[in-house]
């Protein structure tokens, strides 16, 4: 057994929270190394990347088939990585149908196998929970009602609440971030977040950008911001942005900036939407999957609502326009109604605050206590 801890990490979101979990572990100890598939945020907290996360940054039933051979090669060939250099403990973060499987090895050869963030299985395809306490040792979980799902169902688990909320201050300061992304106060800013995966990017770029169009025949002061989160999606963007002949800007990277310069913020289903929360912003939230995606994933749903900031509030607190819904007119119209009315956004502003003082838990601190017993 070697002195290293194991991870692996599923697109920009998960990139980000295995970064903030390899700095709560390398305070306590120093020495630990960490391998497995991570992103840049990863590395540069101190990762050995045997493949990139992006590789796993693929969605939906179809979008999956298409891509199982190489999804199934890469996951063969990380565990046989962890067997022959078995890292004192695994940390699967997000990416379930790919880490579960994973983790499920590791453990059944007597490797520690820890899952970070729990499938939203309170919302869609409950029938998980068998396959969870087959595969893993100990359940991170970061909202609180999470807690007693696991714990009834037999598997050991911990509360540690979102990083996120510990990160992100409790006021934001717009003038700020504007200040910096050197955006004029002249009018209303708008920041349209399309996803981090290229196919969200090709299906919805398009889509906001159209309904940024109609919001400016209502309101020619708007400014918009679509920050990019890989190179190759910048360059996509910023060829439409060019063509649409919109006032838009188009930033590397920079999501947190971008929504916290924001007026309203137009963005995929995610977890952008409760970083979106977290900022206090007014939010529309939209998708669109293929047709045969869709039809699955709707039989399968518990809730009436996909958005975090929805599920954790109870109530459609933010418009949600999926699917046939997801039109440039009714996002057009769904922004232009936040911004009509202060009064609205300033109530959901409210409890947004509730909220994160919920999930500010100092997350790195009770990971860390969490994963002592494995390192110890």
């Amino acid at each position: 057994m070697t002195d290293t801890v194991g991870l692996i990490a599923g697109e920009a979101s998960g990139d980000l929270l295995g970064a903030e979990l390899i700095r709560a572990l390398k305070a306590r100890h120093p020495s630990l190394q960490f391998e497995g598939i991570a992103g840049p945020r990863m590395v540069a907290a101190g990762a050995r990347a045997l493949a990139p996360c992006e590789r796993l940054s693929v969605n939906g039933y179809v979008e999956v088939l298409r891509h199982l051979p190489a999804l199934l090669r890469l996951r063969r060939e990380t565990v046989e990585h962890f067997l022959a250099n078995r890292p004192r403990v695994f940390v699967g973060i997000d990416a379930p149908d790919f880490n579960f499987g994973v983790e499920g090895r590791l453990k059944a050869a007597g490797i520690p196998a820890v899952h970070f963030v729990s499938p939203s299985i309170w919302a869609w395809r409950g029938e998980r929970i068998h396959k969870i306490r087959q595969s893993v040792s100990h359940m991170l979980v970061m909202f609180p009602f999470e807690e007693e799902i696991y714990r009834q169902a037999g598997i050991p688990v911990t509360y540690v609440g979102h990083p996120m909320a510990d990160r992100l201050p409790l006021e934001p300061d717009t003038a700020a971030a504007r200040r910096a992304l050197g955006v004029e106060a002249a009018g209303p800013v708008i920041a349209l977040l399309p996803g981090s995966r290229r196919g969200e990017v090709k299906r919805l770029a398009p889509l906001m950008l159209e309904a940024a169009r109609r919001i400016l025949q209502a309101n020619a002061a708007a400014q918009f911001l679509i920050p990019a989160a890989t190179a190759a999606v910048e360059a996509s963007l910023r060829q439409q942005a060019a063509a649409s002949g919109l006032p838009i800007q188009v930033l590397s990277g920079q999501s947190h900036a971008a929504m916290t310069a924001a007026d309203v913020v137009v963005l995929a289903s995610g977890t952008a939407t409760l970083e979106a929360a977290l900022l206090k912003k007014p939010m529309v939230i939209t998708y669109k999957v293929p047709a045969l995606t869709a039809r699955i994933a709707r039989r399968k749903l518990y809730l009436p609502y996909v958005g975090l900031p929805n599920i954790l509030l109870g109530r459609f607190a933010v418009p949600e326009l999926l699917q046939e819904n997801a039109t440039p007119d009714k996002l057009a119209q769904a922004v232009l109604a936040w911004l009509l009315a202060p009064e609205r956004c300033a109530a959901l502003a409210a409890e947004f605050r509730v909220l994160h003082e919920t999930l500010r838990c100092n997350a790195g601190e009770r990971i860390a206590e969490a994963l002592e017993p494995y390192l110890a």
